[in-house]
């Protein structure tokens, strides 16, 4: 018997994603009506000529979010918009929220009002139930759990594996706001623990602050594509940068894509802030993430019914798999894209 010990492997080693698919690569579906398991955006379960979509995010104090520049009632609306964003994804429509909390000694009734106070206003203006969750006591801070629940028809579902050679890819909306929003309230945050007495210098970036602290899901895009008879060939929400997202749509579904830095939607105050850091706007736009908008490919035959959508944007191409998932840039070069976006877990 060896005397040394057995070096544990540390998480660090897979990242976030590396540790999901190691953690769910030996689950098995032991029921008929499950759908769909582990590997998209959420599950999905059978019940006749309804499916039910289910999904979850869990957002930790520290990790997820700075109490230093984050109001609790922001805090709570965007802990439903992540979820519903997951639901939205799924071109499914959210019904019902379950939210678990974790609270420590240092929050008093008040506090906790304010992130209900969140919650259900993202409930009121999405339409949703909240129908329970549960409470419990934490030594270091603040954590928050939600379950989303949402419908639809079986046909009508759309999940990551199933974008096909010459799909159009589109974005809604604009990307990198969210992380620039971030990087300006962490200047501010690292000013502030310098000088208690400096005020926070945020006028005029109202924009980029709202995309980070207050994000919403793209409900009117999945409303606009039903009216317009249009279903996405494949979809996933952008939370993680439009480079991990559209490399996960690639990967799922065995194909390559060609996307196309001019065609990126970018928004002036992004590319203003952007400036102002020194930083590449097509970084955030890349590898930011928090967007929370909705990454999709149509058949190239429904390219023609979305051309007058302002807030939906033709950016590439699906290709065969060899060819692999490029960006192509302003000068035409060809740039292998790389999974650059948030992941907590990676060293």
């Amino acid at each position: 018997m060896s005397d040394k010990k057995q070096k544990l492997r540390e998480i660090s080693e897979l990242g976030e994603f590396g540790l999901i698919d190691h953690i769910t690569k030996d689950i098995k579906i032991n029921h008929k009506n499950t759908i769909k398991g582990v590997g998209d955006d959420a599950a999905v379960i059978e019940y006749g000529d309804i499916c039910a979509i289910v999904t979850t995010d869990l957002l930790i104090e520290g990790i997820h979010f700075n109490l230093i520049y984050t109001p609790l009632k922001h805090l709570g609306y965007k802990a439903v918009v992540v979820n519903l964003s997951d639901v939205y994804a799924m071109n499914a429509t959210p019904k019902q929220i379950t939210v678990s909390i974790a609270i420590s000694r240092k929050f008093a009734i008040d506090h906790v009002e304010q992130i209900y106070e969140g919650i259900n206003l993202a409930c009121e203006h999405y339409k949703v139930d909240l129908i329970g969750g549960d409470t419990s006591s934490s030594l270091t801070g603040l954590a928050i759990s939600i379950t989303a629940i949402g419908e639809a028809k079986k046909e009508e579902i759309t999940y990551r594996n199933t974008a096909k050679k010459n799909d159009v890819v589109c974005v809604t909306g604009n990307l990198g706001s969210a992380y620039m929003g971030l990087q300006l309230l962490e200047r501010e945050k690292e000013i502030f623990k310098t000088d208690t007495n400096f005020k926070p210098g945020l006028e005029g970036y109202d924009y980029i602050l709202q995309r980070q602290l207050k994000p919403e899901a793209r409900k009117d895009v999945v409303e606009i594509l039903k009216e317009l008879n249009v279903k996405p060939t494949s979809m996933i929400d952008i939370s993680d940068g439009l480079s991990s997202e559209i490399l996960h749509i690639c990967n799922k579904s065995d194909v390559g894509c060609k996307i196309f830095q001019d065609k990126i939607p970018i928004d002036l105050n992004t590319e203003k802030m952007a400036e102002e850091f020194n930083i590449d706007p097509l970084t955030a736009a890349l590898n930011g993430g928090e967007d929370y908008e909705l990454l999709f490919t149509i058949d190239i035959n429904d390219l023609e019914k979305i051309k007058d959508q302002s807030t939906i944007h033709p950016i590439g191409h699906i290709t065969d798999q060899k060819h692999g998932a490029v960006l192509i840039t302003n000068s035409g070069q060809s740039i292998a894209l790389q999974a650059q976006g948030w992941n907590q877990m990676k060293k």
